[in-house]
């Protein structure tokens, strides 16, 4: 999917194994425009799933209430990066990341979501927002 495509609105993660199997289906927000990308999960006391940030090379967790893991993928999703983000930090930004998936801390682990997975992303529905 080209950059130019992505919309805010909801999507699936599935993370793929070396082998090509398909991990669990992970329920993703997307947030594509400036105002959703700057928003993130500012705010929020959770989220069930994940946030793709796109396009991001970096983020901070100022003003979060609660701690994230950060993933960050290259162009063709694949995982550069991993990091657990306490509130009130500045990740440093991945000269190759295109991308930023968000979720609760501990997720990423559970999920399989490791430098040098890559993951697929589908997006449903677009919000008009």
């Amino acid at each position: 999917m080209a950059m130019a495509q992505w919309r805010n609105g909801n999507g699936t993660l599935t993370v793929t194994d070396g082998q090509g199997g398909q991990g669990e289906e992970i329920p993703l927000r997307i947030a594509a425009s400036y105002r959703a990308r700057s928003r993130g999960l500012l705010g929020q006391d959770g989220i069930d799933g994940a946030l793709l940030i796109t396009p991001c090379g970096s983020v901070h967790s100022f003003r979060m209430r609660f701690t994230i893991d950060v993933a960050y993928l290259d162009r063709k999703f694949k995982v550069v990066a991993v990091h657990t983000m306490k509130p009130g930090r500045l990740g440093m930004p991945r000269l190759r990341a295109r991308h930023v998936v968000e979720a609760e801390a501990g997720t990423m682990e559970k999920w399989g979501i490791r430098p040098g997975v890559r993951v697929t992303v589908v997006q449903s529905g677009a919000d008009p927002k």
